[in-house]
């Protein structure tokens, strides 16, 4: 399992929507927890066509330039993975450093599901 999170995370980093997508199972979910109406990038996306376009847009905006793993914790079919991350968001070039959460679950060899927690607060700041 964390070969596949590692082999994710890395096709994030270098933008290969199809990499990233390849590591999750057809019926897949990504899930970025926070109140829709206060950041309209929450939400789940559920499915290849949907999690390619949704990743897409996640990575126009935003280019993970750098992660570090703080903590990996795998039980069963579920890991969780706390990282910082540095992240340009693209367009008006704002850097700034953050802790993601992410909640994996597996199913056949792949993500069948990931939920997501985020500085929302720091990214609606980033992104007005």
């Amino acid at each position: 399992m964390l070969g596949v999170i590692t082999r994710a995370y890395a096709a994030r980093a270098a933008g290969d929507l199809e990499g990233l997508v390849a590591a999750f199972h057809p019926e897949g979910t990504f899930n970025l927890i926070g109140d829709r109406k206060a950041l309209h990038l929450t939400g789940s996306f559920q499915g290849h066509a949907l999690l390619l376009e949704a990743f897409g847009q996640f990575t126009a905006h935003f280019a993970f330039e750098q992660r570090e793993i703080l903590t990996e914790l795998v039980e069963g079919d579920h890991a969780a993975i706390r990282s910082r991350l540095v992240i340009r968001y693209r367009p008006n070039k704002k850097v700034f450093t953050t802790e993601l959460l992410d909640l994996f679950r597996f199913q056949d060899g792949k993500i069948i599901e990931l939920i997501e927690f985020a500085d929302t607060a720091l990214i609606k700041a980033i992104v007005a």
